[in-house]
């Protein structure tokens, strides 16, 4: 298995209630990283984190419209607190960017609301996607929504009934060109009805 040398956080964010941002400075559960709490004029906060081999990474939370935010680009190499990290990230549904640096490629992992909606592997010559989320949910419901079948046979039937009205009126060399409308109408039909 490869080995990790450093995960970085590329323009990421974390949006928390007064509560959430409560839970969140009490839900470090590592013994290896220690947090601290520095508390600014304006109400915002910043939680830093730091493990035992000296490696910290300081989250700025400011005010906003009765929100903690956090704005953060930063890089991890030590595996407690990279873990620490993307548990918090996960938890309080971080979005951005976050990228593990291996030697010799990177997996990069687009976040939305805590969850993964796409990983890319990069590699020196190429890339490749790994996994990609799809709303199945939202992909079938459009489909549901779609009545462009419907609409069709209702015009298929408008045309049929034109035909058919034609056709009592009609001569003897327009009969043959109507039936041929009216076979290709019903095939067509019966392609959409089934």
């Amino acid at each position: 298995m490869a080995q990790r040398l450093a995960t970085e956080y590329v323009n990421a964010s974390m949006r928390l209630t007064e509560v959430q941002m409560s839970q969140f400075v009490h839900k470090v559960y590592d013994p290896h990283v220690r947090q601290r709490v520095k508390v600014l004029d304006n109400g915002g906060q910043v939680v830093v984190l730091e493990d035992d081999g000296g490696e910290e990474v300081h989250l700025p939370f400011e005010r906003k419209d009765g929100y903690y935010v956090c704005e953060m680009s930063f890089r991890l190499e030590k595996p407690h607190l990279t873990n620490v990290m993307r548990l918090l990230f996960a938890a309080f549904k971080g979005s951005g960017m976050v990228t593990r640096i291996y030697n010799g490629f990177m997996m990069m992992y687009y976040y939305q609301e805590g969850r993964v909606r796409k990983i890319v592997e990069y590699s020196r010559d190429s890339y490749k996607l790994v996994f990609e989320f799809k709303d199945a949910t939202a992909d079938l419901q459009q489909v549901y929504r779609n009545n462009d079948v419907e609409l069709e046979i209702a015009r298929i039937r408008k045309d049929v009934n034109a035909l058919l009205d034609q056709r009592f009126i009609a001569s003897e060399a327009d009969v043959d060109r109507i039936d041929d409308e009216l076979r290709h109408c019903s095939r067509r039909l019966f392609v959409l009805e089934a």
